[in-house]
């Protein structure tokens, strides 16, 4: 059992910066792969960013185009989204969640376990 907890959203103007943090519970956590994902107002939820267990990352490049990085600490528990460049777009919940798969990252279907999500919304 893996128990997520998302913070470090909030407020932020157009061309700031958030850092996310997912914590997670457990001691076999560096097993897991575990991704982002951001849900609109009415609409679907969206892949981010993901980083499997093995250290590869992925990312929805049409989305993020190099302003998100995702990166983790196992010491820690604790997977990070730093998000630079921020636009009104990208205005979410954020949700973050764990695999133990390694691959196909960006389907929501592989992750067994999710956090609460965590706001961000970005002013104009």
């Amino acid at each position: 059992q893996v128990q997520l907890v998302e913070s470090g959203g909030g407020l932020v103007q157009t061309g700031g910066s958030l850092r996310l943090s997912c914590a997670a519970s457990g001691r076999t956590f560096s097993s897991y792969s575990v991704g982002w994902f951001r849900q609109a107002p009415g609409k679907e939820r969206e892949f981010v960013a993901a980083i499997s267990w093995r250290g590869g990352h992925i990312y929805n490049v049409d989305s993020v185009k190099g302003r998100f990085t995702i990166s983790r600490d196992n010491a820690k528990n604790t997977v990070y989204l730093q998000m630079n460049s921020l636009k009104p777009e990208d205005t979410a919940v954020y949700y973050c969640a764990a695999a133990t798969a390694w691959d196909n990252l960006a389907t929501d279907y592989k992750y067994n376990y999710w956090g609460q999500g965590t706001q961000v919304t970005v002013s104009s």
